[in-house]
């Protein structure tokens, strides 16, 4: 059965919480990858994908109200809407990766990173052994199975 190990990246491309999101743009697009692993003193503190970059695009959606006896309530938390503000103006990558990623260990089976992928749209999985970064899976390692196969 394969895992992980066995279909991840090891030469990780990896960025800082520092990184300009231009750079970051334009490192993803010249590496053909979805995203990367943000690194912090030698810790995984994020990853950043496309679509964190084109969240940046979007139009804000502004909180609908409700009100009841002369009070305005909004529908959707305050936190919501300043975590998509500052999504959507940051200029480094702190401010636009997804934070405390979801992450797989080598042993990690096939179908249970499939499973993540597609049940919960993470389409890069940082692999951690013993704390420390040992390699990257992108459904395009998973892909790449299927024509093995």
């Amino acid at each position: 059965m394969l895992t992980a190990k066995d279909i991840m990246t090891t030469d990780c491309i990896t960025l800082t919480p520092d990184t300009d999101i231009t750079a970051a743009a334009a490192i993803l697009l010249e590496k053909k990858i979805n995203g990367a692993p943000v690194m912090d003193g030698g810790k995984v503190v994020g990853v950043l994908c496309q679509s964190d970059l084109v969240a940046q695009q979007k139009k804000v959606t502004l909180p609908s109200f409700f009100t009841l006896l002369d009070g305005v309530f909004p529908l959707s938390s305050h936190d919501q809407l300043e975590r998509e503000m500052t999504k959507i103006a940051a200029l480094k990558v702190g401010d636009a990766m997804t934070p405390a990623p979801t992450f797989v260990h080598p042993d990690t089976t096939i179908e249970d990173v499939a499973t993540m992928m597609a049940n919960e749209k993470l389409y890069t999985l940082p692999v951690i052994e013993d704390g420390k970064l040992v390699g990257v899976v992108g459904k395009e390692d998973v892909l790449k199975t299927l024509l093995k196969g």
